[in-house]
C-alpha cells in the first residue's frame, strides 16, 4: 500500500500528518541562521546519516543542540569503522581502542571503509567534526570523549570475542551488557549533557543509574527483536540463546515455515524482556523539563512502544524488517509532546498487546504481570482514582509529574492552537467544496 493510500485509510495519521508539516511550529527555529559554514557542513553529514534523527537534534535548545550533534556524528564514525566488515581486524580493534584519542587532535580522517560504506563521509569529513568538537564547553567534550572511549573498548571486545562471533550471544546477561555498550552508553552521555545544561533533574544522573540506562536498553532490545532477518542475512546474532533456545535448536529455525509458531512464542518472549524498562522510561521522561530535550528524549521511546507492539505475535518479523507507518511517525511525534500523551501512547500500546497474546503463549502469564505491573506505577505517578478523601502519597515520581505538569500546560495551549486551525482550516476547505459543487450544478 502507498504512503498515500496509507494515510487515506487511517485519518487521524492524516489528520497528524497535514498538522505536522503546517500547523506544528519547529522549536528554536532561528538556530540554522546562525550556523558558520563548518557546522552547517557537520549539519550536513549528520542529515546523510539519520534525517529522523536530524530533524530533532535541529530543534534542541542551542545550549545542547551542537554539544548532541558532534555527540552523535563521533559515536557513528565510530560505528561505522565497527560496522565495516571490509576492515581487516588488525586495523579496526586498535583504531576502535584509541578512536577516544583522536579527539584530542587538531585533525584526522579515516579513508578505509569499504566504497559500499552508506556512512563513510563521516569519517572522510572528520575533520570539521573535530573542529566543531573543540568549540564545545570543555565540560561537554570530557562527557563526548569518556563515553567514545567507553564504547570504542567494549566494541574491540566483542570483535575479538571468539565465542561471541561464532555463536552470538548466550545468556541474557550477555544480551544486557552487549546493549549497556552499544545503547546504555548513549543514554549516559546524553544525561551528563541535560544535567551541565540544567535541562534535567539534579538526581537523574548520579542517583538513578539505572534509568539513563533502561533508557537505552529499551530501545536497542526493540531494534534487535525487529531486526532478526536482517541480522540473520549478515550473519549476526543478538538474540540471546537464553531465551531463543526455549523454542528451537537454531536461532535460523525460526524463519522456517514449520516453526512460525515456535518463532512468535520467541518473539513475545523476547518483548517481555524489553517491558521491563518501561517503569525507567517513564520515570527518565518526567525527570526531564526543557521542552525540546524532553522531546528529544521521548520521540525515540514511543516509537519504541509503538514497534514493540508491531512486532508482537507478528510472523513478518522472521522474514522481514517490519517498520511502523509514516502516519502513525507523524501521530507519535505530536502526541508525545507532554508526558501526559506519552504515558497514554505506552498505555494504548501496552493494552494493544495484552488483548493479542493467547492463553496458549508460554509468556502469557508474566506478560499479564508485566503489564498490570505498569499499569499501576502509571497510576502512582498521577494518583488521580483515589477514593475520596484520600491524599495522594507524596512520592518522589508523583511530585516529579507534579513538576512535569506545570510544563506539559503551556504545550497543551500549542497544542489547542494546532487544533482550532486545523479545525477552522478544515471547514474552510469544505464550505468552498460545498459552493464550488453547489453552484457548478
Amino acid at each position: 500500500m502507498g504512503k498515500v493510500a496509507q494515510l487515506l485509510s487511517h485519518p487521524l495519521e492524516l489528520k497528524a500528518a497535514l498538522k505536522l508539516k503546517y500547523l506544528r511550529k519547529p522549536l528554536n527555529p532561528d538556530a540554522v541562521a546562525k550556523q558558520s559554514a563548518n557546522l552547517t557542513e557537520c549539519y550536513k553529514l549528520l542529515t546523510l546519516t539519520s534525517r529522523s534523527f536530524a530533524a530533532v537534534i535541529m530543534e534542541l535548545d542551542t545550549e545542547l543542540r551542537n554539544a548532541v550533534m558532534i555527540f552523535y556524528l563521533v559515536l557513528r564514525a565510530l560505528d561505522t569503522v565497527e560496522d565495516d566488515m571490509t576492515i581487516d581486524p588488525k586495523i579496526k580493534v586498535p583504531i576502535l581502542r584509541e578512536f577516544d584519542s583522536k579527539l584530542d587532535l587538531e585533525s584526522w580522517s579515516f579513508d578505509g571503509n569499504g566504497p559500499n560504506e552508506k556512512d563513510r563521509a563521516v569519517l572522510v569529513e572528520f575533520p570539521c567534526i573535530l573542529e566543531e568538537y573543540h568549540k564545545l564547553k570543555p565540560e561537554y567534550q570530557l562527557v563526548i570523549k569518556e563515553i567514545t572511549g567507553k564504547m570504542g573498548n567494549g566494541m574491540a571486545d566483542y570483535i575479538l570475542d571468539e565465542n561471541f562471533n561464532l555463536n552470538g550471544l548466550q545468556t541474557v546477561s550477555d544480551y544486557d551488557l552487549y546493549c549497556h555498550y552499544v545503547a546504555g552508553l548513549v543514554g549516559d552521555g546524553l544525561t551528563q549533557l541535560l544535567v551541565l545544561a540544567g535541562f534535567g533533574s539534579k538526581d537523574l544522573y548520579e542517583e538513578n543509574v539505572h534509568l539513563y540506562e533502561d533508557m537505552g536498553l529499551f530501545l536497542q532490545k526493540t531494534n534487535i527483536i525487529r531486526d532478526y532477518a536482517e541480522d540473520l542475512a549478515d550473519g549476526r546474532s543478538f538474540w540471546p540463546k537464553e531465551i531463543w533456545s526455549l523454542y528451537a535448536k537454531n536461532l535460523s529455525d525460526f524463519a522456517k515455515p514449520e516453526n512460525t509458531q515456535q518463532g512468535i512464542f520467541c518473539i513475545n518472549h523476547l518483548v517481555l524482556n524489553a517491558m521491563t524498562h518501561i517503569e525507567s522510561v517513564l520515570h527518565y521522561l518526567a525527570s526531564v523539563h526543557e521542552q525540546s530535550s524532553f522531546q528529544f528524549c521521548a520521540i525515540p521511546q514511543v516509537m519504541a512502544i509503538a514497534t514493540l507492539s508491531l512486532v508482537f505475535a507478528n510472523p513478518r518479523v522472521m522474514h522481514e524488517n517490519v517498520k511502523i507507518r509514516k502516519g502513525t511517525t507523524c501521530y507519535l511525534i505530536l502526541k508525545s509532546r507532554t508526558l501526559r500523551g506519552c504515558v497514554e501512547i505506552f498505555q494504548y500500546y501496552l493494552r494493544d498487546i495484552k488483548k493479542r497474546i493467547t492463553v496458549e503463549d508460554p509468556s502469557y502469564l508474566k506478560i499479564n504481570i508485566q503489564i498490570a505491573k505498569i499499569e499501576q506505577y502509571i497510576e502512582s505517578m498521577y494518583q488521580e482514582q483515589l477514593p475520596l478523601g484520600v491524599k495522594p502519597k507524596d512520592t518522589l515520581i508523583y511530585k516529579k509529574v507534579l513538576d512535569r505538569t506545570e510544563d506539559d500546560a503551556k504545550v497543551t495551549l500549542i497544542e489547542e492552537e494546532e487544533e482550532f486551525k486545523f479545525n477552522l482550516s478544515f471547514t474552510m476547505l469544505l464550505t468552498i467544496v460545498a459552493a464550488v459543487y453547489f453552484y457548478s450544478k
